[in-house]
């Protein structure tokens, strides 16, 4: 059976794919990051090797994940921060809600995080009648705009700045040829306010560390660092994969992170997080609580090849280098998680059933491979997804049928030249035309095979 979801993500891709404007944006957004990457991996001298060891160190945690998560677990609630377990997102938002209430929480300033996307914390939260304010500029540009974001690193990658001036003057009534500095200034004067008011600050996290039970958030603007020391209460909720062994580990992953996701040699801020306020210090949560989600991580944990994509740090260098994102866009996916990373964990965290189409939405070039930081062979990923989904999920009937035919055809020579090329390019096109696309043209045979060929110049 066609699920609703591939029905949708083939409607979205062809409309986002020829749309020249989209196009266009979305060109010169990428072309952007890619100048900028290429410059901050000048820092390295041996960028390879850096990439290695960092794959390593994921490698070996996602291994031994339960014995660094109790560690972690351990040394943060030393220092006063209370650590929640959540399975799914239910029961993530109903611990969530439940700290909400304690502390009687009307407003809250969010700091941009794609796990609160991804169990859709914003309008839960809505629910419950509590304000949720996005900080990030991108995410809070999205936000007003009643729409989700279009990429892990870059939420508005799809705008252009006439687009966020017109947004704005809807949205304020200010001027619609607002630049990016004085649109920046507008959000900035907006939040400083919300900052100081704020009952409680919510954010995800970069990395988990093992060794001291701390909480990493890397960031650009400073939203974070306030949604976390401004309010009475901080609630930071991260997925289970996010885990590095040791403090001594962040020189290797920080700047790796910051180089593929904006080309940077290290985030403007960088913060470390290990509990509540102590006795004696001014800034910072009378309590912080970290809630650990799982979410159907452990489904990808258990498949023997694919669960090396829990290595994945979030820095987006995989979307901007796949032909496929960059024709159709974040949105088109229809999953929080979009691209190539998006395309091997969505479908085994939400079911091959329902998402298996995103494992074929592939060129395999294996661009997504090379310019991974953590060496995760995403293109390898994504063809054992397709044999999954074909031993796991029973395919539809004229996928039987089609898939039997041809390897009849194809074990048999007789049958291979079976009939004159005419026949078999009028029977290709009648089978195919529909799942070939309405704007490609179904291939034809040439008028002699290889096999003729063949046997032509090398005789019988």
């Amino acid at each position: 059976m066609i699920s609703e979801a591939y029905n949708k993500f083939v409607k979205d891709s062809e409309e986002k794919s020829f749309d020249k404007e989209h196009r266009r944006k979305l060109n010169f957004n990428i072309s952007k990051y890619d100048t900028a990457v290429i410059k901050g991996k000048q820092q390295y001298k041996n960028l390879e090797l850096a990439k290695k060891r960092v794959g390593n160190i994921k490698h070996r945690v996602i291994n031994n994940l339960d014995k660094y998560l109790i560690e972690f677990e351990a040394n943060f609630t030393k220092r006063g921060g209370k650590v929640i377990w959540a399975t799914d997102s239910d029961q993530a938002m109903i611990e969530i809600v439940d700290i909400l209430k304690k502390y009687d929480v009307k407003n809250i300033v969010k700091s941009k995080s794609m796990i609160t996307e991804e169990i859709e914390l914003n309008e839960v939260l809505k629910h419950n009648k509590i304000e949720s304010l996005e900080t990030d500029l991108g995410e809070y540009i999205v936000q007003i705009a009643g729409e989700r974001p279009y990429h892990i690193i870059t939420p508005i990658m799809h705008k252009s700045k006439e687009d966020v001036a017109l947004l704005f003057n809807e949205k304020f009534g200010t001027p619609k040829d607002m630049n990016p500095t004085e649109i920046a200034g507008f959000v900035r004067k907006l939040l400083r306010e919300k900052f100081v008011h704020a009952d409680a600050g919510i954010t995800g996290g970069n990395f988990l560390i093992a060794d001291i039970g701390g909480v990493v958030v890397t960031e650009n603007e400073g939203n974070a660092m306030m949604s976390m020391s401004f309010p009475k209460v901080h609630i930071a909720i991260v997925g289970i994969e996010k885990m590095i062994p040791s403090i001594q580990d962040l020189d290797l992953f920080l700047p790796l992170l910051a180089t593929h996701g904006t080309g940077q040699n290290i985030t403007v801020y960088n913060s470390i997080i290990t509990g509540p306020k102590n006795d004696g210090e001014i800034d910072g949560p009378m309590d912080m609580y970290v809630i650990l989600l799982d979410n159907k991580r452990t489904e990808v944990l258990k498949r023997k090849e694919q669960r090396r994509a829990m290595s994945c740090i979030r820095c987006g260098a995989c979307l901007n280098a796949c032909p496929i994102y960059r024709s159709i866009g974040g949105h088109a996916y229809g999953t929080t998680y979009s691209g190539p990373i998006g395309a091997v964990i969505v479908p085994l965290m939400s079911g091959l059933g329902e998402y298996k189409h995103l494992s074929y939405a592939s060129s395999l070039c294996g661009k997504c491979t090379e310019v991974c930081p953590v060496k995760i062979p995403l293109h390898e990923l994504l063809l054992h997804n397709r044999n999954d989904a074909v031993k796991e999920i029973n395919p539809a009937m004229f996928e039987k049928m089609t898939m039997w035919g041809w390897k009849k055809v194809m074990l048999n020579r007789k049958l291979m030249d079976l009939g004159s090329v005419n026949f078999k390019n009028k029977a290709l096109k009648l089978v195919f035309s529909k799942l070939w696309g309405a704007r490609r043209e179904v291939p034809t045979l040439a008028k002699k095979s290889f096999h003729q060929l063949w046997k032509e110049r090398r005789g019988n």
